[in-house]
Order: structure tokens, then C-alpha cells, then sequence
């Protein structure tokens, strides 16, 4: 018979990694603050793309355009990571060896904080989304129950592939100093192709038919055209995704059983 202790043993370890990681995060409430700022981008390109989509044809209206973006602030907001930088400062300065002598993948460390930092940066979004609002009340609308549940469930989906994928990119620090620079590369990427600084429906026809087999949209665009009450294929998206985190969690432990190897011959 099944120890009851056994069953429950996750969920207190998930408590206590959550408890630890939260008073951390609230011990840095200014610099939270300076995080959820440096993420209003999509705010900033709103006026420019309101703009133009006055004086031209882009598929979206001005007041589809500032929804969209404040939605794609949003899901900015919930599925920004930074697991490489954290990982691999860990590998180079040898802080990875103590937490090897847990029965736990560091990786809990780094997604429980990732958690954590989204409890906590809460009301300063919903702050920035107050203030948006207040200068845009004409662009104020109460989404759909249904369209609400599935941005939730798309942008958790997007920060779980987010951060798998930086992870499985983060793994390259046992061979290298530098792995962030495959994030920097890959970043460019996402920019342009995530919908963060323009809807896809704005992109052409070819453009789109192959970007959306690519991770990047369902990272910005995907959860932001829910919100709002764009047309999108929500089975296939979610598909697309499963597909990338599938082929991610695989890659993901074959380089953290050959990194350790390489880890530990280095003397760690």
C-alpha cells in the first residue's frame, strides 16, 4: 500500500520551492516594477500602428489594433523568461554542484522562481493595464468567458514552451561560456515573428503559411488574438505547441545527460 506521505511529497516541495521564491521576488518590489516596465513595448508600437491603420489597409481596425496590443502586453508580461542567464552563471561559477546533490532537477529551482516573479508582477500590470484604460476608455471591452479561459490556458501553454525551449538553449553552457548569445540569436527571431511588434494578420499570405509551424506566434500572437476575439485555429495551434515542447523536453535531457558528463569532467 502507498505511503500517503510518498503521494503528497511533491506538493510540499512545490509549497516550500514556491514559499522560498516568492518572499525573494517581494524582497525586490522596485526592480519588479523596472521588469513589467521594460516590457511595454507593444504599448509603444500601439500608437504607431493605431496610426497607420487609419490611413491604410492592414486587415485590423484602429480599435482592434490598441485591444491587441494591450493583449499582447499581457501575455508578454506572463511568459517573459530568463533561464538561460540565470543557468548559466550557475554552470561557469560552479553553483550548479550543490544543487546536484538534490533529489531534484535544478530546473524546478529556475521554474518555481519563474512562477514566483508572475505572482508578484501581478498588480503592476494590472496597474499599466488601469492606467492604458484611463488614456484609451474607448478601447475598454470585457472578453468572452470562453476567450478569457483560453488565453489563460494559451499563455500558461506559452510560458511552459518558453521556458523549456530557453532551458534546452540554457543546456549549451556546459560547452560553452556564451550560451545566451543562442538566445540573443533566437530572440531576434521571436521579435519579429511572435506578433509582439506587429499582428500576423498583417503579414503576407506566404510569410504566414509558414511562420505558423514555427514556435514564435503562439508565444505573443496566439493568447493576445484570443483575448481580443481573433480568428485563429485553436486546436492546431495548441498542436503546433505540443509538437515544439515535445521535441524540446526530448532534446532537452539528452543534453543534460551529455552535459553533466562534460561537467563533471571539467572537475566539478
Amino acid at each position: 500500500m502507498a505511503n500517503p506521505l510518498n503521494l503528497t511529497k511533491p506538493f510540499r516541495i512545490s509549497k516550500a520551492l514556491f514559499s522560498v521564491y516568492y518572499t525573494y521576488m517581494m524582497e525586490y518590489r522596485a526592480e519588479l516594477l523596472l521588469w513589467v516596465l521594460s516590457g511595454i513595448l507593444p504599448l509603444i508600437l500601439l500608437g504607431v500602428w493605431t496610426q497607420a491603420a487609419q490611413g491604410g489597409q492592414f486587415g485590423l481596425t484602429p480599435l482592434q489594433f490598441s485591444r491587441y496590443f494591450l493583449a499582447a502586453f499581457l501575455a508578454r508580461q506572463f511568459s517573459v523568461v530568463w533561464v538561460i542567464w540565470e543557468f548559466e552563471r550557475e554552470v561557469v561559477e560552479g553553483k550548479l554542484s550543490p544543487k546536484l546533490l538534490q533529489p531534484l532537477d535544478p530546473g524546478w529551482h529556475h521554474f518555481t522562481s519563474h512562477i514566483a516573479e508572475r505572482i508578484a508582477r501581478l498588480p503592476f500590470a494590472f496597474a499599466i493595464v488601469g492606467c492604458f484604460f484611463l488614456l484609451y476608455p474607448q478601447s475598454f471591452w470585457i472578453p468572452s468567458l470562453s476567450g478569457f479561459l483560453l488565453f489563460v490556458l494559451a499563455v500558461t501553454a506559452a510560458f511552459c514552451l518558453r521556458f523549456l525551449m530557453q532551458y534546452t538553449f540554457a543546456m549549451f553552457s556546459f560547452w560553452t561560456e556564451r550560451a545566451s548569445a543562442i538566445e540573443n540569436f533566437w530572440f531576434l527571431l521571436y521579435l519579429f515573428l511572435s506578433g509582439l511588434i506587429a499582428p500576423l494578420e498583417i503579414f503576407p499570405p506566404q510569410v504566414l503559411a509558414i511562420v505558423r509551424w514555427l514556435p514564435f506566434p503562439y508565444m505573443i500572437h496566439f493568447p493576445a488574438a484570443l483575448l481580443v476575439g481573433l480568428p485563429v485555429d485553436v486546436g492546431q495551434s495548441f498542436l503546433v505547441m505540443l509538437g515544439w515542447a515535445i521535441g524540446s523536453f526530448a532534446l532537452n535531457r539528452w543534453l543534460w545527460r551529455k552535459g553533466l558528463k562534460q561537467y563533471s569532467g571539467m572537475g566539478a
